[in-house]
């Protein structure tokens, strides 16, 4: 893509009407266009044969349907497939699709980098370098189905027909652009994945929590991890600023929520950390009156990790504590180990990419942009 050219992916309808009218065209061709990009896949103008070929030729010189690159594709043994993605820029993130029994989830990054730096999460190691725009989050679901070649969008059979914001970088500290994305997925004329298909994972921002509700309607996952502050403050410094209470107030009101649409509780079983019978107990306490189930994730390693996963039998027993208190506590089969894919192991190397374009804008004498610094421990 060059500087010119304006990419059409990650506009909103309304965006996308107004280029149109931009160029004397009335809101039809705004329909047309959404259909042939989101709904049948195509990136070339020339092939939009409703359009006319006048029309088709004033697209290709002011616009484009543009894709991130692949740097790299990678397949697990278990048939996880994870795409490191690069953007216009130079920098990347990953996205991971993760096969469940002729169906699976895409795994979407909303950061480059991450400013929390939770101790159990690879992520976390590396500081934010920029969050995402919207049509670099929508840029990852075109590459799965580019890649698993699954348009038209309408296909009954499609493998990746869920979406989880779990990937790189708190989605909620990137509001507007996820929210933007995932609309733009959920939209019944294009990608059409929906809103009961999408969960969006959060370690606990409370002030975005409702307001995520209210506008998306998605499902909610909240990386919770720990009973007590103190416990968890040391594994997620965010605790610090939005504690266990105050986070579970915000899942008590969060919009939708009832019991056939139960808000999910992230769990990494640590040993000696999070795993005791008292800690399963305790959880089963904090969680009452929330329409909530629980996911008990075995921690997976990453390089430099200081943290061990819970043993099977221990696990096994904290699950079935949860089991007897009432509540589904399911142990995840940790899938894509064998590529750095599973949960917390996904990051890039955009930190050194970013520090080599800074020293190059300094020696131009252009000043760096504001990034957040992470939150400390």
């Amino acid at each position: 893509m060059t500087d010119e050219l304006t990419d059409l992916i990650g506009l909103s309808r309304a965006e996308l009407a107004a280029e149109m009218a931009a160029i004397g065209e009335k809101q039809l061709r705004a329909r047309q266009l959404w259909h042939w990009i989101y709904g049948q896949g195509v990136t070339d103008f020339a092939h939009m044969t409703t359009l006319s070929k006048g029309l088709r030729e004033r697209l290709g010189r002011s616009y484009v349907v543009g894709r991130p690159a692949v740097a790299r594709q990678q397949a697990s043994d278990d048939d996880s497939r994870k795409w490191l993605v690069r953007f216009a820029d130079g920098n990347e993130a990953e996205a991971v699709f993760i096969p469940d029994d002729g169906r699976g989830a895409l795994c979407m990054s909303s950061q480059i980098g991450c400013t929390l730096t939770c101790k159990f999460c690879h992520t976390g190691t590396q500081r934010l370098v920029r969050d995402l725009t919207a049509g670099e989050i929508v840029g990852q679901m075109m590459v799965a189905r580019d890649s698993y070649d699954e348009w038209p969008s309408t296909k009954q059979d499609r493998l990746v027909s869920n979406v989880v914001m779990m990937g790189m970088g708190e989605p909620l500290f990137n509001y507007d652009n996820v929210a933007k994305s995932l609309k733009i997925l959920m939209d019944p004329d294009g990608i059409a994945i929906s809103r009961r298909r999408i969960t969006l994972s959060t370690s606990g921002v409370v002030p975005l929590i409702r307001r995520a509700g209210e506008e998306l309607g998605v499902n909610l996952a909240v990386s919770l991890h720990a009973v007590t502050d103190e416990v968890r403050s040391r594994l997620m410094p965010i605790n610090k600023k939005y504690p266990i209470r105050e986070l579970l107030d915000a899942c008590r009101d969060y919009p939708g929520a009832h019991n056939a649409r139960r808000i999910t509780f992230e769990y990494v079983m640590l040993k000696g950390i999070n795993d005791s019978a008292a800690d399963a107990r305790e959880l089963a306490r904090l969680v009452k009156g929330i329409p909530a189930k629980f996911n008990l994730i075995p921690f997976n390693p990453w390089p430099g990790a200081s943290h061990v996963s819970s043993s099977p039998a221990v696990i096994k027993r904290f699950s079935r504590i949860l089991n007897d208190a009432g509540y589904s506590a399911p142990i995840r089969v940790p899938r894509g180990r064998d590529i750095l894919a599973a949960c917390g192991q996904l990051r890039s190397d955009s930190q050194r990419q970013r520090l080599s374009l800074l020293k190059a804008r300094r020696a131009a004498g252009i000043a760096d942009d504001h990034h957040p610094a992470p939150v400390d421990g």
